[in-house]
């Protein structure tokens, strides 16, 4: 059955290559946006926007609120000089423009301001294309576009998996998304979405955990957004090693706009635009469905093939000339059934368990609706009010097989859970900027959370591992400053405090940051903060079953765990399209959950997968240490070609309670990646694009498994006394992404295949033991796997 569609596929693409690209008139699209002042939002009148290197010239001024408006301008890519007298210029870079879609753009300007005998300097912040949405950040931040996780190689459309391309993150595994920032647990990811505290957003994404196999954000919505890996401004609490903080893009208030997309994240149909012609309130609407869901429909069907689908819809009002209204959900459900007997044991698949059956069921979804004032010039504010639910379902049996044969002898229900989590929140801020050097920015956050959370171990024992209903609440305070001394030395200072109802624990987190420009085009930055961490709420209602065959909660006392972070960083710009960045790091954890007697296993080495922490009797007296060096170097895309060099020299050290320093299994010691990509245009208006990736790392460290004591047991049984002594094999692979770009005269076709690991080259997943073999077995990731890709926007 795979044949026809790929064989389909290629033949589009020879249709592509060979048709007609020869137009009297090449096609022409509108770049449009809105300007306004970074710190207090009002819009910058007056600005001059022009479209570099146009001829003749193309440009505008904003009007008064601060829209600009470019008609017919080429498809291509195009950079846009922002210009006005009082603020510092912006030079925004590498904006595509196709024929099937308007460009609607949003600026923010900073305020500039001299002084006399003052010496001019040639950096200024805003001339940096890779600046954040968040002015309060200092180091450690990068912002990404939609088209960067469409555009590298491997990256499937998906955030986590194009920030893994990023100096000091690797990827957890490839069967999943989750991510490894400076040697952090994945479960210590904060994500963040149009400013609310977001549940795991990605299909399969159990309690707990941070990642997932399949992402429910769609680039395809998403704007401008950031990615932050350390001594985060304070507004951002409860999280350790990173931050996405995503946004969602406005639909288009002035004409509606339509797509259609097949690829690895399903197919999808997505639609766009004003609720009528004399509104400025705006839509933005779509839903996307399991490929191999709906391939298994026609009769293409592989083992364990994964159902899951889901809807994003956003919409926007104008209220008056100074409110916005704003309301926005996203959902999903996913499915997922691996038997036991259709594992290939020969094929080392990694996907299932020969020896257990698994059954799940997730549903997960979010919804916001949010209004933003602008009181003065100076000062606005906003309030969002949301909600959000998951909901898991899990059912296992151990198969047991006939000697040695694949005969099933018996399947033997083992486990079974049920996890609900609800959460309705309230989120507060209010933005004032004193003046052109300072500007103050002040919020609360209260989470309450309701819950449901039973799971029951049924063979070989039977244990009721959690089984509780009840509430909490999470309430976050924090207050940020940023003072300019000059126009090129900036503070950020912040404060933030954690309250948790549950077992009434407190934290403060102090934040501070300081940035120097100078004169070489070169900046230097340093930045502390001290981070805390709420344990995953199945953790503190793990039960231990005492000697008279009652149940207690020995972990529901458990504190935050906490970490000192400290981050010195060196930009430099070597040429306009080059730049060169170093960061290094040391961050110092500490009141991390191990085991009341002595004991190798510590919270660190967990939250790189779908299984909740079963762990019971925890203290807050483990630590751990992570430092290292990040080296980027980077070429904006110029000359119909960009590049990206990262390298992470890093260390991921833990305690538990036995005292020993050991590895974390998250510590590889290093990551490099190489991705390339180049554009040949085709006529006027076709481009073909091909991008590379390369990725090398070093193993993780493991626990050994104990094959004699397995064999007594019949089941995996690690060497603990040797845990994480042993490194894996190291990791390589390598991806090569070829499309092809079609604009016509109102619509634009894109169509490409993902080659990935096209080396086919064999990464260790993971070691178990098999029971019916009597031998340990070795499971590898991701082989040699082509993804096709097709987008049609019109």
């Amino acid at each position: 059955m795979k044949t026809p569609i790929y064989g389909s596929l290629f033949y589009l693409l020879a249709v592509f290559f060979t048709s007609n690209v020869a137009w009297t008139q090449a096609p022409m699209q509108t770049v449009r946006g809105k300007i306004t002042d970074a710190a207090s939002k009002s819009p910058v009148a007056g600005a001059t926007v022009v479209v570099v290197g146009s001829s003749p010239l193309i440009g505008t001024t904003t009007t008064t609120d601060g829209l600009f408006h470019l008609p017919k301008v080429n498809i291509g890519r195009i950079a846009l000089k922002i210009t006005y007298v009082g603020y510092e210029d912006i030079f925004a870079k590498d904006i595509i423009v196709n024929a099937g879609k308007e460009v609607v753009l949003d600026f923010s300007m900073t305020e500039s301001f001299t002084h006399l005998n003052e010496v001019t300097v040639s950096y200024k912040r805003t001339d940096d294309n890779k600046v954040t949405n968040n002015e309060m950040t200092t180091v450690s931040a990068r912002p990404f576009s939609p088209a960067e996780t469409l555009k590298y190689a491997g990256s499937l459309g998906d955030p986590s998996r194009m920030a893994a391309n990023f100096a000091g993150v690797s990827g957890a595994n490839d069967a999943r998304n989750d991510i490894v920032v400076r040697g952090n647990s994945p479960a210590s990811l904060l994500w963040r979405l149009e400013g609310v505290n977001i549940p795991n957003p990605n299909h399969f994404g159990s309690l707990g955990t941070s990642g997932g196999p399949v992402s429910m954000i769609n680039a395809n919505l998403l704007a401008k957004s950031d990615f932050l890996t350390g001594a985060f401004p304070a507004e951002y609490a409860n999280a350790l090693g990173s931050v996405f903080d995503l946004r969602l893009r406005k639909g288009n208030d002035e004409k509606h706009e339509f797509l259609t997309q097949v690829g690895f994240n399903g197919v999808e149909v997505g639609a766009e635009g004003p609720f009528s012609k004399k509104s400025k309130a705006s839509y933005l609407a779509n839903y996307r469905y399991s490929l191999f869901g709906l391939m298994s429909k026609i009769g293409f069907t592989i083992a364990g093939t994964p159902y899951y689908q889901d809807f994003t819809f956003k919409t926007d009002v104008p209220v008056g000339k100074k409110g916005h209204l704003s309301f926005w959900t996203i959902g999903g459900k996913s499915n997922v059934t691996f038997l036991g007997k259709d594992v290939d044991t020969e094929k080392g698949d990694a996907y299932g368990d020969e020896n257990n059956n698994t059954r799940v069921n997730f549903e997960s979804g979010v919804a916001a609706l949010s209004y933003e004032h602008r009181f003065t010039n100076k000062t606005y504010g906003k309030i969002t009010l949301s909600g959000s639910r998951t909901y898991q379902n899990f059912e296992g049996d151990t198969v047991i097989y006939k000697n040695e044969s694949k005969e099933i002898l018996q399947e033997i229900p083992n486990e079974n859970a049920q996890f609900t989590n609800e959460k309705l929140s309230l989120n507060a801020n209010i933005n004032h900027k004193i003046n052109a050097r300072n500007k103050l920015s002040v919020g609360l956050i209260i989470d309450f959370n309701r819950f449901n959370l039973k799971n029951r171990e049924l063979y070989p024992q039977d244990i009721f591992q959690r089984n509780v209903a009840g509430e909490t609440m999470l309430t976050q305070t924090y207050v940020q400053w940023k003072h300019r001394f000059t126009q090129n030395l900036t503070l950020n200072a912040g404060a933030t405090v954690l309250h948790y109802e549950l077992n009434n624990a407190t934290a403060l987190e102090p934040r501070l940051g300081l940035s120097q420009a100078l004169p070489d085009g070169s900046s230097f930055q340093i930045a502390y903060g001290l981070h805390s961490n709420l344990q995953p709420l199945l953790l503190y209602f793990y039960q231990t079953q005492n000697q008279d065959g009652t149940y207690s909660l020995t972990n529901k006392d458990l504190d935050f765990t906490r970490s000192h972070h400290f981050v010195l960083g060196y930009e430099r710009n070597l040429s306009e399209n080059l730049r060169l960045k170093v960061e290094t790091y040391y961050q110092s954890l500490f009141d991390v959950p191990v085991e009341r007697y002595p004991s190798f296993y510590s919270v660190l080495v967990e939250g790189a997968d779908f299984n909740p922490i079963n762990k019971g009797n925890l203290i807050n007296k483990g630590t751990g240490r992570n430092y290292g060096l990040e080296i980027t170097l980077e070429k904006y895309f110029s000359n119909s070609y960009y590049f990206l060099l990262t390298t992470s020299l890093f260390n991921s050290k833990y305690k538990g309670s036995d005292n020993i320093e050991r590895n974390t299994p998250f510590n590889g010691h290093y990551v490099v990646n190489a991705l390339a990509g180049k554009e040949i245009r085709f006529g006027k208006a076709n481009i073909l694009t091909i991008n590379w990736k390369l990725t090398a790392a070093g193993g993780r460290y493991i626990r050994p498994i104990n094959l004699s004591a397995s064999a007594d047991a019949r089941n995996t049984i690690y060497d603990d006394t040797r845990a994480f002594l042993q490194q894996q094999d190291g990791y390589f692979r390598t991806d090569l992404k070829i499309g092809y770009k079609l604009n016509r005269r109102r619509a634009t076709h894109e169509i490409a295949i993902d080659l990935q690991n096209f080396t086919n080259h064999q990464n260790i997943f993971q070691q178990a033991y098999n029971p019916r073999v009597n031998r340990i077995g070795t499971a590898y990731q991701q082989g040699f796997l082509p993804i096709p890709f097709y987008r049609l926007t019109f």
